[in-house]
């Protein structure tokens, strides 16, 4: 399949990530043409179209690429929506998944169950998406064509890095590193934020000091080529503070054990969602 030098566009739920997809799009050079399902967002302009409702979708548009930003709990009920509203123009379209905790066997069955039978694709963006510094593990099952995938890949661009996996299992651990994983720093940031306060300065200046932090590191993750074993030893002085502080968070009951604990959990629950 061939998809055409400007590609229609279906994206059904604009809430924070499909808001941080759009966005990424209408800031990107290439040609689209959008159409937004979503009862809560009102505003359009010469570059995409919104609808309240799938039963709203103009008759003369048929979509190459359907992307699926729902809350789980909502997919199926959308795609039935989707096929009621669309009809055989549905069966022209891939499927990109946004959204956790559904397969492509079950997104597959609810494509059936509408009537149509499309390629689906899946991925795991991150919150940063909304300033357009996320990542997204992506996955593309093989009925998708190498056409359908690389427009697929590049929606994903348009708000981050994107990286794109053999095995639709290992967005698993996808969702568990990354998916999650800003969870997981602003965690560090609000700990080092609080020890900052115990120990005498203020909010502003402990915030803002751990917040630097955090950016300034993973800036240096970012631009330099070095293991981050090799960044962290590189500022370790031997008998110094910042290895007095690594001989307790590196004690094997701290932070080598949590953290893979952590991503156990996250891998697991990830898997039950999955169903």
């Amino acid at each position: 399949m061939t998809l055409p030098s400007t590609p229609s566009i279906l994206l059904v739920g604009c809430g924070k990530l499909g808001g941080a997809l759009l966005d990424g799009w209408l800031a990107s050079p290439t040609p689209l043409h959008i159409i937004v399902v979503d009862r809560h967002r009102s505003s359009s302009d010469d570059t995409f179209s919104v609808v309240r409702a799938a039963s709203d979708i103009p008759s003369t548009f048929t979509p190459d690429i359907i992307v699926l930003a729902v809350k789980p709990a909502t997919a199926e009920d959308a795609i039935s929506a989707l096929g009621e509203s669309l009809g055989s123009r549905m069966q022209k379209a891939a499927l990109l998944s946004v959204m956790a905790g559904r397969t492509c066997a079950a997104l597959s069955d609810a494509t059936s169950k509408s009537g149509a039978t499309l390629p689906i694709l899946r991925a795991m963006p991150n919150t940063p998406s909304a300033i357009g510094a996320g990542i997204s593990g992506f996955y593309a099952s093989p009925q998708a064509t190498e056409e359908q995938t690389s427009l697929c890949h590049e929606l994903l661009f348009a708000v981050g890095d994107v990286v794109r996996v053999d095995s639709e299992e290992d967005l698993l651990a996808v969702t568990a590193v990354s998916g999650s994983g800003p969870a997981y720093v602003f965690l560090l940031a609000e700990l080092l934020e609080k020890a900052g306060e115990a120990h005498g300065l203020s909010q502003t200046t402990a915030r803002r000091l751990a917040r630097g932090t955090i950016y300034g590191a993973g800036r240096m993750l970012d631009d330099m080529p070095d293991d981050a074993a090799d960044l962290r030893k590189a500022v370790t002085s031997p008998n110094g503070t910042t290895a007095a502080a690594l001989n307790v968070l590196m004690a094997p009951d701290a932070w080598p054990s949590n953290i893979s604990k952590a991503i156990d959990a996250a891998t697991k629950r990830a898997d039950e969602l999955a169903g």
